[in-house]
């Protein structure tokens, strides 16, 4: 079963039953889905009669962006999911079985790359969150800050999973490449997660 159509205790105990999947991936991919939604409700409830028409149009665009990352982070799960399992087949055969061969390489970048595609979508989200932080209602500026927190969560969940799979690369180079974009943008996130945080604690009332 999906892991949208699961209820949330069903999918908290496949979490935690004995299997492979889901695990880590699915948890770092949900993380950022429940961040997208949270904002996106901290948005919606900014939107008032007070608000200009820029700022109506800026805070709805932010909603649906929020919307499609909240979707992505979904099938970034089931991606996840499936390139471990492809990847943990791979790992039964002999080193030398043609198989194997062929198809190591692109079971490994796959691997990487749902995780690292995670880690940007939570990126994105985090700076989009810290840059409408001046626009939301004061009174939901606490849940902004917290889908800010699980974007830096998310991403930093998401990271691990690239950095499990980085040793069975075999380029050098390609490694190094692939771990300087991952801190750069975990870097990136943190910063903007900490930039929400701070216009909250100025702006929400106490």
């Amino acid at each position: 079963m999906a892991l949208q159509d699961q209820t949330v205790e069903s999918l908290l105990e496949a979490v935690a039953a004995r299997t492979p999947t889901p695990g880590g991936g699915a948890v770092a991919s949900l993380v950022g889905s429940l961040g997208a939604a949270l904002g996106r409700m901290a948005l919606a409830y900014s939107i008032n009669r007070r608000s200009t028409d820029e700022q109506r149009r800026d805070l709805q665009g932010a909603i649906d962006h929020l919307t499609a990352i909240g979707r992505q982070m979904l099938d970034l799960a089931e991606q996840d999911a499936q390139a471990y399992a492809a990847l943990d087949a791979l790992f039964r055969l002999a080193e030398d079985d043609p198989k194997r061969i062929e198809k190591w390489e692109p079971s490994v970048q796959a691997a990487i790359q749902a995780p690292m595609a995670v880690v940007q979508a939570s990126c994105g989200m985090a700076g989009l969150l810290a840059d409408l932080a001046e626009s939301c209602n004061p009174r939901l500026l606490s849940d902004l800050a917290i889908a800010a927190a699980l974007a830096d969560a998310a991403a930093r969940s998401g990271a691990w999973n690239v950095r499990v799979n980085l040793p069975l690369v075999s380029s050098a180079p390609e490694r190094r490449r692939i771990e300087a974009r991952l801190e750069r943008a975990l870097h990136s996130t943190s910063a903007s997660a900490h930039r929400a945080e701070m216009v909250a604690r100025r702006r929400a009332p106490l």
